[in-house]
């Protein structure tokens, strides 16, 4: 008994030291995939328009991409290690399967931090042109780094690639592994999420800089670029949401019955908002009448399985799994509601709106944007759940046997604790700083001051 309770707990602290992990770690990514592509819009209005605003916003953004990065480097290495050190279960049985995208994750991150050195330190160095284009390799390896690490937890949800024989892992097609049924959905999702997470962020600190009454070019711009970036991504995103909740009602019919709160296979089923599953039932959910058979299945009346045609034993966490959900859709539509009003501005009078609100609802866009994101992850992952290999491994099967898990879990705590002080203080620093440090090699910000 003592040591099933032991193992227990350390199973636990493995669990919860992954979600820390990665809940850290993708905030991070998502502003590596989408701050390059922002940030080379900048310098190329600033080139091709001549206005400094534009250069100086490049400018500060790329040292803030560059802090990001190495900070984004050091959660990196620590989930890499962590996916031998905590699940060996798993990755000494099928390592030789994944192990594909995650050695051209390696190249696409060395890609990355190389060109990322060139764009840096090669401003006044690099004439325009060339300078701009040494920016793209960093796009092209931040959104190929997000596609084959997404591509390898993908194939979680949908192993394939191999075949077994007599115990043994045989036949394998690292590159059928890798392009499985759920990369598709899962990798778009997850780079538009991308997108969405930098540019809602990177606005709202412009929003909460025009409130207090900087109301200058340099930080209408500031607010304005990426916040068209996301707010052009978001209807698209929504669109692509609908995608990969239909590969989960075919594919995944178990995770689409927990994120709704349905128990029991039955057709005409509605859709929830809200509930709580007790004792076998969701109840006080507001339903929407043949709602999820719709959605699901673009028919009203069709057939929904309950969480009954499975065990008890293989049914993930209900309650956190649809409120997950639930927390998800709902951020996304607010943001398409802020990406709506935008549009709509500019349209008629090709100005924000004018409203206090409005950028109140960009202040807090980031924020809304990283919970709807870290949600998604909640629903991906605790969705399958209690498999590690959707339908072939069991999470307890994978963890570490060796005894004092929790220990480990205490250290990275405090090592992400130290990580998120050190950067919020650094970003900190960079937004009160003056855009760039006024050098000889920097004649564009030589007298220009921003209010």
């Amino acid at each position: 008994m003592g040591l099933a309770a032991g193992a227990a707990v350390d199973l636990g602290a493995a669990r919860m030291q992954m979600a820390l992990s990665l809940g850290w770690h993708i905030v991070i990514a998502c502003l590596g995939v989408g701050m390059p592509a922002i940030t080379l819009l900048a310098e190329w209005r600033g080139q091709r328009t001549g206005d400094n605003n534009y250069r100086l916003l490049a400018r500060r953004w790329a040292r803030a991409l560059g802090v990001l990065f190495a900070v984004g480097a050091v959660s990196g290495t620590i989930l890499s290690f962590e996916m031998g050190l905590l699940w060996p279960g798993m990755m000494g049985v099928y390592g030789e399967v994944i192990g594909l995208p995650f050695s051209l994750e390696g190249i696409a991150f060395f890609v990355e931090a190389i060109f990322l050195g060139i764009y840096l330190y090669a401003w006044d160095r690099l004439r325009p042109v060339p300078h701009l284009l040494s920016g793209i390799p960093i796009v092209l390896a931040g959104v190929a780094s997000a596609f084959f690490v997404v591509a390898a937890n993908a194939w979680m949800q949908q192993p394939t690639g191999y075949r077994v024989e007599g115990g043994r892992i045989v036949a394998v097609d690292p590159w059928a592994a890798m392009f499985n049924r759920a990369t598709p959905p899962q990798t778009v999702h997850m780079i538009l999420a991308a997108f969405m997470v930098a540019g809602f962020l990177m606005a709202g600190v412009y929003a909460v800089a025009m409130l207090r009454g900087r109301r200058d070019r340099y930080h209408r711009l500031g607010l304005l670029l990426p916040l068209t970036v996301a707010a052009a991504v978001t209807p698209v995103q929504i669109g692509v949401g609908d995608w990969a909740a239909h590969f989960v009602a075919e594919y995944q019919p178990v995770k689409l019955a927990a994120m709704e709160g349905v128990f029991r296979t039955s057709r005409d089923v509605p859709l929830h908002l809200g509930g709580i599953a007790v004792d076998g039932e969701l109840k006080y959910a507001l339903e929407i009448p043949y709602g999820l058979s719709l959605l699901a299945h673009w028919n009203p009346h069709a057939e929904i399985a309950g969480l009954t045609e499975v065990p008890p034993a293989d049914w993930p966490p209900v309650n956190i799994v649809h409120w997950g959900f639930q927390v998800m859709v709902l951020l996304g539509f607010a943001l398409l509601l802020l990406a709506a009003c935008l549009a709509l501005s500019w349209k008629r009078r090709r100005d924000l709106p004018r409203t206090p609100w409005f950028l109140r609802g960009v202040a807090l866009s980031g924020v809304a944007a990283v919970l709807a994101l870290e949600s998604g992850w909640v629903v991906t992952e605790v969705g399958r759940q209690p498999w590690i290999v959707f339908r072939v491994m069991r999470t307890s099967e994978a963890v570490n046997p060796a005894p004092g898990l929790v220990y480990g879990f205490a250290l990275v705590t405090a090592v992400y604790v130290a990580l998120t002080v050190a950067t919020v203080y650094v970003m900190r620093r960079l937004s009160r700083d003056v855009p760039v440090p006024l050098a000889p090699q920097e004649p564009d910000v030589t007298g220009y001051k921003v209010v």
